[in-house]
């Protein structure tokens, strides 16, 4: 497989782009809309006077997340380690690295080591961002097993109605390495836990017009979205994938029994991918957060939005 299909590239030749969007990106205020509030531990990013979205990068167990995320309305819908599932952290990223799990937080995991957060808010494009530096780090041996740089970034609110966040990692091996092979279950990748009151009577679909988790579990598609009440609030929650992602279109891992979840995933349960030295992954994904029930049409504008937002920071693949 073309490393240019694989999404990955030299090192040197990767640009780096994030994007966390209240609303979305396209119409932009006369004032900042966003405030951008760095603490000990978190990063909260605010509109007016409403938290939009928290991340948390310290005094985590073992990988920073996205802790809250919330509706144009102000609902959250991500939920912090359920007891049936402690290291279930909201919004995460988390996959195997050289065998070691990143995932579960129990038997000698891998550890999501911070080492810098920087804000990079630019007044004249009227957006809030920082940048993370992240080690992926093998505890038991010290050794550092792959090295991220993770970038998040918000917009003023436009005329869509939602909230839309843009996550967007680069990974390189480390120095010391010839390679980083990412592996892992079939739920690997970028998952979502939602809000108990989502775990019964929510409904998947994804942009290939699959419905239900037969419709959607483990098949291939642009996006895939969930609707359920949150609380007494109906919302819907789309999860996108950038068309220069690897194996695009994402293979989506879907389950509504016993608890609902969500997981954007590279298929590495069946295809683990290397990374070699001097080379970069670079993956971006979309979540976008409704109040009430979207239909696809209403997703697939969106999300055709989101892909053009995205097209002036994307590197053509080589």
């Amino acid at each position: 497989m073309m490393k240019a299909h694989l999404g990955i590239r030299p090192a040197t030749a990767v640009g780096l782009a994030v994007l966390l969007v209240g609303s979305s990106p396209w119409a932009l205020a006369d004032d900042p809309p966003f405030k951008l509030e760095m603490l000990q531990e978190t990063v909260t990013i605010s509109a007016g006077d409403q938290h939009i979205l928290q991340y948390r990068f310290a005094g985590v167990p073992c990988k920073p997340y996205v802790a809250v995320f919330r509706t144009p309305a102000g609902v959250n819908v991500l939920r912090d380690a359920p007891s049936d599932h402690l290291h279930h952290h909201s919004l995460m990223f988390a996959i195997a690295v050289d065998g070691i799990n990143f995932w579960e937080e129990h038997k000698d995991p891998g550890r999501q080591a911070h080492r810098t957060i920087q804000n990079v808010s630019d007044k004249s494009t009227q957006t809030a961002a920082f940048v993370e530096q992240i080690d992926w780090v093998y505890p038991k041996t010290d050794k550092t097993l792959l090295v991220e740089s993770r970038r998040i970034e918000t917009y003023p609110q436009s005329e869509s109605g939602a909230s839309l966040l843009t996550w967007e990692s680069r990974f390189t091996p480390p120095a010391d390495a010839s390679s980083a092979t990412l592996s892992g279950s079939n739920y690997f990748g970028l998952g979502m836990r939602f809000l108990q009151s989502m775990d019964i009577g929510g409904t998947f679909q994804n942009a290939d017009a699959g419905t239900g988790v037969e419709g959607t579990h483990e098949k291939r598609a642009d996006w895939c979205a969930y609707t359920a009440k949150a609380d007494d609030h109906l919302v819907t929650v789309a999860m996108f994938d950038h068309p220069q992602n690897p194996r695009h279109p994402a293979t989506w891992f879907t389950m509504d029994n016993h608890f609902a979840y969500l997981s954007n995933t590279l298929n590495l349960s069946k295809e683990p991918l290397t990374i070699k030295a001097n080379e970069t992954l670079t993956l971006r994904y979309g979540v976008a957060l409704w109040d009430g029930r979207m239909d696809a049409e209403q997703i697939n504008d969106l999300y055709r939005k989101w892909i053009a937002r995205l097209a002036d920071r994307t590197p053509t693949p080589p």
